[in-house]
């Protein structure tokens, strides 16, 4: 395929974008709204004089909580910059505005045509992108080239899977790799596949997600949540799970002496989540709903909820303070897994299913740490629930392990600052 067919298809789709915004927008509201911006058009008002831009793109959650100690270390470097981060999906926006609030100018990323592109570079004036991980739109990237914006791929992960599927794409791929400036690849496999495509002035500088912070009041919001769980129990929090994978989950939980806290990786799928828990007779609780009367009741009730169901976002960080191990979803089923680094972080001993291409070398590497132990099933991650709950001084060493191999894996984000140098001038 090349670039003009690539072009064409994707005019021919734009007409369909609105019925499938309204049908996104069923589930998730938030989809009905900032239209205009996904076809170029932006009311947002920059800082006068205007200050040089620094353009980073993070599609969504994952993308946006890896950037946060990138775009808090650009924001000290370039104090007179600055930073506009784009998005695809409404809860990347929600949680950049969590993360850094009015810091930062926002905004959707247009679809990848190239009038919508131009329009949208016209408006922000960037003087260099920054796109996460492996967000790779074409004519996004030719229209830079063009306009001598320096365009450079960061935190960038490929796995076999998806290097297979680019590889179909053959000229359009090589084109689009070999017009970044630079690309800074999380492992030697990763730019291994990279370079395979086309891709060139490839550095390893590791993965930004080792590098994210908890919030300095997780422990404290932790402790206060397992306060009113009930501070003697063992709790096992199921975080990111995906469609399939809760009822797995539950099957291995099912009888065992455990409080489970199951986070959907997914808003919208909230309450498809609950709907389930009530149909299989199992006594939960939402997270939104639990307060000081809820400790109260639970104080005097004859049986406290088995689940509590983690219907909130953004405080991830505060489940796992919480809990005693963590079982990362995405995994049990073909998903390609999900981040565990941040349960590592939280020196917490992980569990995590054999699906896990996404993050295969951080997987392979706290394995072989032994900060995380995988499971082939639910009946396998059964029996390691249980022998984690039978055995406090193998959890003590699996927390001990995850906290090693967090703090031995940092230091993408000084690296990455070092490659990002030679694009902007201070």
């Amino acid at each position: 395929m090349n670039r003009f067919l690539y072009t064409v298809l994707l005019a021919l789709i734009l007409p369909l974008v609105p019925l499938k915004l309204l049908w996104r927008g069923i589930k998730q509201p938030a989809y009905l709204k900032l239209w205009p911006e996904r076809f170029g058009f932006y009311t947002t008002k920059l800082d006068q004089p205007i200050k040089p831009i620094i353009w980073l793109h993070c599609v969504s959650v994952g993308e946006t909580r890896a950037a946060q100690p990138l775009v808090k270390q650009l924001q000290i470097t370039y104090p007179n910059h600055q930073i506009l981060l784009t998005h695809g999906t409404p809860t990347g926006r929600e949680a950049s505005e969590a993360l850094f609030g009015d810091s930062v100018v926002r905004a959707y990323l247009p679809y990848d045509l190239p009038f919508l592109v131009n329009q949208f570079l016209n408006h922000f004036k960037p003087n260099i992108g920054l796109i996460m991980e492996t967000e790779l739109w074409f004519n996004l990237i030719a229209v830079c080239k063009q306009n001598n914006i320096p365009l450079l791929l960061l935190n960038a992960r490929l796995s076999e899977k998806s290097f297979n599927g680019y590889q179909k794409l053959g000229k359009l791929v090589h084109e689009g790799l070999q017009n970044l400036s630079a690309v800074g690849a999380q492992t030697a496999d990763d730019a291994q596949r990279l370079q395979a495509l086309g891709a060139i002035n490839i550095s390893i500088v590791g993965n930004l997600k080792f590098d994210v912070k908890p919030p300095t009041d997780s422990l404290e919001k932790g402790l206060t949540l397992r306060k009113l769980l009930g501070a003697e129990r063992t709790i096992f929090v199921a975080a990111s799970t995906r469609e399939g994978e809760e009822n797995l989950i539950l099957d291995a939980v099912v009888g065992l002496d455990l409080l489970t806290i199951i986070v959907p990786r997914h808003p919208q799928r909230f309450d498809a989540v609950a709907a389930m828990l009530t149909q299989r007779g199992i006594s939960y609780q939402r997270k939104s709903t639990l307060n000081n009367d809820a400790l109260q009741a639970n104080n005097h009730a004859v049986s406290r909820p088995s689940v509590i169901l983690g219907d909130t976002m953004g405080e991830l960080f505060t489940y796992y303070a919480a809990s005693d191990f963590a079982f990362i979803g995405g995994s049990l089923l073909p998903f390609g897994g999900q981040n565990l680094i941040e349960a590592t972080s939280m020196g917490k001993p992980v569990l995590i299913g054999v699906h896990t291409f996404n993050f295969a070398n951080a997987t392979k590497d706290a394995v072989e740490a032994g900060a995380a132990m995988r499971v082939k099933n639910s009946a396998e991650l059964r029996d390691k629930i249980e022998f984690l709950l039978n055995n406090a001084p193998v959890r003590m060493q699996m927390q001990q392990a995850a906290l090693a191999f967090s703090k031995a894996s940092t230091g993408a984000t000084t690296r990455t600052m070092s490659l990002i140098k030679n694009y902007l001038i201070n």
